[in-house]
């Protein structure tokens, strides 16, 4: 009789107590709900970045504050430490698909590391320029907006990057105890390289077009 019942419920698309609906597409739910957000979010920088251009290109007295050393050579190796972070990310996942549990949690905690260590230079960046005078709305330099297109930019991907590196620990503590599996630190694999992505096209229109002559 219960069967009888759990049958018809399921044929008039009710859904029976533990039962989930599988994906409509050919990809996990969680991974399509990930992908929408990066194509959104990269829509937002897109926006960010075109608007960046217009800017610099409409006031001919744009700032060109950044030296070589330290500026650039800071934005060098920041680059080169997120450009690892999504190595050790790939070896950490391909630890989990192999179900090497240790292995993978001890890259996604390296992985998590880096951003960290990028966060730390950023902010150090940020100070730097701060204690030069540069504000939201001036700058010792020139067009008074140089401040908030900058603090804009590189500060919502750097709260990309604590979002993502809160998100990693978490998910690798919820690895370790079981609660997640490899699919989850796949997703939030793909997050952390397109943060990655998203920095090496800050670095050309914000850094490299700016440097001081």
């Amino acid at each position: 009789m219960g069967e009888t019942v759990s049958e018809a419920n399921l044929a008039m698309g009710t859904h029976a107590p533990g039962l989930m609906e599988e994906s409509p597409f050919a990809v996990p739910s969680k991974k399509l709900v990930m992908w929408l957000f990066i194509i959104s979010d990269a829509v937002t920088f897109a926006a960010l970045l075109m608007g960046y251009g217009y800017l610099r290109n409409a006031n001919p007295n744009w700032p060109e504050p950044f030296k070589f050393s330290p500026s650039i050579i800071n934005v060098m190796l920041m680059t080169f430490i997120l450009i690892t972070s999504s190595l050790t990310m790939l070896i950490g996942l391909r630890a989990a698909k192999a179900r090497d549990k240790s292995g993978a949690l001890r890259w996604t905690f390296i992985t998590a590391g880096a951003g960290v260590l990028f966060a730390l230079l950023h902010v150090r960046e940020w100070m730097g320029l701060i204690g030069e005078g540069v504000r939201l709305f001036q700058n010792p330099w020139g067009a008074p907006l140089f401040g908030a297109s900058f603090f804009s930019i590189t500060g919502l991907h750097l709260l990309h990057v604590i979002g993502g590196v809160v998100a990693l620990v978490v998910v690798a503590l919820g690895y370790k105890r079981g609660r997640y599996d490899s699919d989850h630190l796949e997703v939030w694999a793909l997050y952390w390289h397109f943060v990655d992505l998203v920095w090496m096209f800050v670095v050309p229109f914000v850094y490299l077009l700016n440097i001081a002559r």
